[in-house]
């Protein structure tokens, strides 16, 4: 019986974890400094709207919102589809897809 209990809680406990993932993911090139991503700041938010850029899931506004980042954060953008771009940031580094039209500063 205590055997059984442990192994509906791990399966909980990796349900939940899926559920973090993206639902298109993209494949990010590195070395150990991801030299085959570029870096960008997000920018051109307007302070007096929802002041975020949403992170999602995928592609697109039809794709889940995992995060915000906001007016001069950095982000590595590594795929693109459309406009959309495949972005990995943060520490620990999360990765998720933002529209390109609030990404600038872009160096190689």
């Amino acid at each position: 019986m205590k055997m059984y209990a442990v192994a509906t809680i791990l399966t909980l406990s990796c349900t939940s974890l899926s559920a973090q993932q993206l639902d298109m993911d993209f494949q990010i090139v590195e070395d150990n400094q991801a030299a085959g991503c570029f870096g960008a700041r997000v920018q051109g938010l307007d302070p007096n709207g929802d002041g975020f850029l949403a992170v999602r899931s995928g592609p697109g506004t039809n794709y889940r919102k995992i995060d915000e980042l906001h007016n001069g954060d950095g982000v590595r953008p590594c795929a693109q589809r459309g406009k959309w771009w495949g972005v990995y940031y943060g520490n620990p580094r999360r990765k998720g897809w933002v529209h390109g039209n609030w990404l600038g500063g872009w160096a190689g």
